[in-house]
């Protein structure tokens, strides 16, 4: 996936975007931000034990599933470090 053109978010402004605090549900995965709001697995900002608003990388790890999970989402941008 290309970098180029998307913006870049702090860990705070990812951490708004928790279903809660706005209405945005976002995640973020190996330095990229997926917008995950329209995913009913996600429905106000909870997929299971996880929370949405925080990169998600190592929690990845003990998932079910593999990172091609991701490529049903559209990344919106990219984790500022």
């Amino acid at each position: 996936m290309m970098k180029e053109g998307l913006p870049e978010y702090s860990k705070t402004q990812l951490a708004l975007r928790n279903g809660q605090d706005k209405p945005q549900i976002w995640i973020a995965y190996k330095g990229f931000i997926y917008d995950v709001s329209e995913s009913r697995l996600w429905r106000k900002g909870m997929h299971y034990e996880h929370w949405a608003g925080q990169d998600l990388t190592e929690e990845l790890q003990e998932a079910p599933h593999t990172e091609s999970v991701f490529s049903r989402f559209q990344c919106i941008g990219i984790l500022k470090t």
